[in-house]
């Protein structure tokens, strides 16, 4: 479970520096956290919602994950900026699902190829 959760911590992390770096912004780590900390309280309430430490490596439990870091994440952004593009809301759901989803099917396909004991 931890490192599920370091994993998927570390995926919202890229997630803000590679935005961060994207828009010419500084990638020092206040700024990420600071850019971070919405979609990091989505990734809190995922985890509660899909109760993911009980098999955070099914792919079902991923996708719970996924929606609330992105729910939330652009709720509360939204909130704060009193606008969401359609743009960033596309470029957000589907990097944050190639990196929520991405290690857990990357996991998946490494157990498998692996030969029985």
């Amino acid at each position: 479970m931890t490192l599920a959760a370091s994993a998927d911590l570390f995926a919202v992390l890229v997630f803000s520096a590679v935005g961060r770096s994207s828009h010419a912004e500084g990638v020092d780590a206040f700024g990420v956290v600071t850019t971070a900390a919405p979609f990091l309280l989505g990734l809190v309430i995922g985890w509660l919602v899909g109760r993911a430490w009980r098999a955070p490596l099914r792919l079902p439990v991923g996708v719970a994950v996924w929606v609330g870091v992105v729910a939330v994440g652009l709720g509360v952004r939204t909130a704060f900026t009193h606008r969401l593009p359609l743009t960033f809301v596309v470029v957000a759901a589907v990097s944050l699902a190639v990196f929520l989803l991405g290690w857990r099917a990357l996991t998946h396909l490494i157990a498998r190829s692996r030969p029985a004991r």
